[in-house]
């Protein structure tokens, strides 16, 4: 098998292909055309000249012309050598980095990096890419790993409920009852639940959801999600809040996807808003943009905590079961729906115990029906 040349063989190889042909464009030319310039300009000068001068003094000419082109290729091959071996050794270098690099992150090493070697703009840029992309990679790997072991944990609890009882039916000890039914019942409705939201967010992410999008005010959009979550505010003593904005007009969304998004959004805060806590909900526009703000004076959200409050499983307190705390897949079906509406959504918080603000993003359609 031909073994191909490293980075300095195929510098110097390119260096000495340029320097060889302009070597034989240069000789060429002198052998070509020189003699006749050179004659020329001898009988200007002289006059008419002897033959046996002329041969004589072309001779020397065409001497001098080899001499001087053979000393210059020969520096000129001494000076491409040089600067192939500097950039070899210059290129050579950040290459092999990323190189062993990329075979690190192949092996699982996600915390491989590499540092701008300072050979200019471009390879400052593929640096920088390949840091972000095992950056990226390392958040993805820590999410699987916390999607499994969130997983686990989610069905361990209702399985064992439900094997339990199996044990005790198989035992011979009576499980028939109002209460084993309602707890048996209880878990399976948990296990479900569980399947479903891992299949929505699947599909979100995936921007498989199927949208149906239409002019929709943006008001009838926050009152309906108000009024369907005033019952379960209500039950837990919170005061529920809305405020729209009379310029804040239409969008374009589909209003069922949208209203689980702010649905998601106010459940949320539910969870994490203590009884007699307030949660506002306040609609506003800014330029081409609609804005929808969901503002809680709950638990807050720690600031390392504020980049990771959208991926999947996640929670900020490990400590909470999915009875209280959620199954941390809400919020990464409304980022997967806004997302797919072309907008954006954004969590803000000042700290723990200080309250939260979860924004909505979207391009606004058109003013407000009317205005």
């Amino acid at each position: 098998m031909r073994r191909q040349l490293g980075l300095p063989g195929r510098l110097l190889a390119a260096q000495a292909l340029v320097v060889l042909v302009g070597a034989g464009t240069l000789g060429l030319v002198a052998a070509v055309v020189g003699p006749a310039i050179f004659r020329s300009h001898l009988r200007r000068v002289t006059g008419p000249v002897d033959p046996g001068t002329a041969h004589h003094v072309e001779q020397a000419y065409a001497s001098a012309s080899a001499l001087a082109l053979g000393v210059a290729i020969a520096v000129s091959l001494l000076a491409a050598l040089a600067v192939s071996a500097y950039l070899a050794r210059r290129l050579a270098r950040p290459v092999t980095q990323l190189a062993t690099a990329a075979a690190d992150v192949s092996r699982g090493d996600y915390a491989a990096r590499v540092n701008g070697p300072g050979l200019g703009p471009e390879f400052d840029t593929v640096a920088a890419a390949f840091n972000t992309m095992a950056a990226r990679l390392a958040d993805a790997e820590a999410t699987r790993r916390r999607l499994l072991a969130d997983l686990g944990h989610e069905l361990r609890t209702p399985l064992a409920t439900i094997e339990a009882y199996v044990d005790a039916a198989e035992d011979g000890i009576a499980v028939e009852g109002e209460d084993t039914w309602t707890v048996l019942r209880a878990q399976t409705t948990r296990l479900r639940r569980l399947a479903e939201d891992v299949v929505a967010v699947s599909r979100a992410e995936e921007h498989q959801l199927d949208l149906c999008p239409r002019p929709v005010a943006v008001g009838e959009l926050v009152s309906a999600a108000v009024a369907a979550a005033r019952p379960r505010y209500a039950a837990k003593g919170l005061t529920l809040h809305e405020q729209v904005a009379p310029d804040v007009g239409v969008v374009d969304a589909d209003p069922v996807r949208m209203g689980q998004v702010l649905g998601n959004l106010l459940d949320n805060a539910l969870r994490h808003t203590p009884p007699t806590g307030r949660v506002s909900v306040h609609a506003t526009r800014a330029a081409d943009e609609v804005r929808v703000s969901v503002t809680d004076t709950g638990d807050g959200i720690d600031a390392r905590h504020l980049p990771h409050v959208f991926e999947r499983f996640y929670r900020a307190d490990a400590a909470r079961d999915r009875e209280h705390g959620g199954s941390g897949i809400g919020l990464a079906v409304a980022r997967a729906i806004v997302t797919q509406h072309g907008g954006r959504i954004t969590a803000a918080s000042e700290g723990p115990g200080r309250g939260a603000m979860f924004t909505v993003a979207l391009p606004g359609a058109g003013p407000a029906a009317g205005s």
